[in-house]
């Protein structure tokens, strides 16, 4: 090789390889930094787009669990407000067998008459109130809620609704039921078993709603955190790998730095020829 004082190809080559590995070492402090190997679309754009992609799908699956937690929190008031008015079914078919005694003076059939009608009245109290976020399932107004069961909308969970108001199919006691008379008690007798009967389908089909709810929760929590593992092996980076990458680069760094300045004192020695 000539020797020049114009150019310094030794010169040139170690200034080459400090550049790259400068390049690496901030490439791999970068990763250090930030815990990723693929931060954007320069360091990979394939994978960048599968991780992005995954991204979005994760977060349609967070939109489909607040969906189906609304829903299980509807069901929720619903199924508590249903046994509550099992319960006062239950007391309301105690005082219409009462009332039905032959026997009873008409003091006593005034007083069975007075709690049974508190106990009806408490009935519409509680299913009025049975509200969550503005939505009901057992009111008179109620409507069938539909949660979201995947991203893409093409999937729904339904929770039927069940209008528990009285003089509804289910309950299907009348909002006016007096125990005034022996045949008035026993025509509502019959009224109240049949509510009670109806109620117990309901609760059945309420309750079995809430456990496909509390099952599809569970399922779309387990896809969510397969998803976020999915995208960490994608762009995550491995820190003990770049640990040992990163000590390795700065004995490189400093030799490479040192090459250069042996390279630079190269020409130099043109002077002795001279002398």
């Amino acid at each position: 090789m000539a020797t020049s004082v114009n150019t310094n190809v030794q010169a040139m080559v170690a200034l080459q390889n400090l550049n790259s590995t400068t390049s690496k070492l901030a490439m791999t402090q970068d990763r250090i930094s930030t815990g990723l190997k693929v931060k954007d679309a320069k360091d990979n754009a394939a994978i960048y787009g599968i991780a992005q992609k995954q991204r979005g799908d994760l977060r349609g699956f967070e939109a489909v669990n607040q969906s189906l937690n609304r829903g299980k929190s509807i069901l929720d008031v619903s199924l508590a407000a249903a046994d509550i008015v099992s319960n006062l079914l239950i007391d309301l078919k105690e005082k219409a067998i009462a009332a039905t005694d032959r026997s009873l003076d008409s003091a006593s059939r005034a007083a069975l008459n007075e709690d049974f009608k508190a106990l009806r009245d408490q009935i519409t109290k509680v299913i009025s109130n049975a509200e969550f976020d503005g939505a009901t399932l057992v009111g008179s107004g109620a409507t069938n809620y539909y949660a979201l069961a995947n991203p893409d909308n093409t999937s729904l969970l339904t929770a039927r609704s069940e209008n528990l108001s009285l003089g509804s199919s289910i309950i299907v006691l009348d909002a006016t039921a007096s125990l005034g008379t022996y045949t008035m008690s026993d025509n509502f007798l019959s009224s109240v078993n049949s509510s009670i009967t109806n109620l117990n389908a309901s609760l059945s089909r309420l309750g079995a709603a809430h456990k496909a709810y509390e099952l599809h929760s569970t399922f779309v929590s387990k896809m969510q955190d397969s998803i976020e593992a999915g995208i960490g092996n994608l762009v995550d980076a491995d820190l003990s790998k770049e640990s040992a990458r990163l000590q390795a680069l700065q004995v490189q760094q400093q030799l490479g730095a040192q090459a250069l300045s042996i390279a630079n004192q190269a020409p130099q020695i043109i002077l002795n020829l001279f002398q």
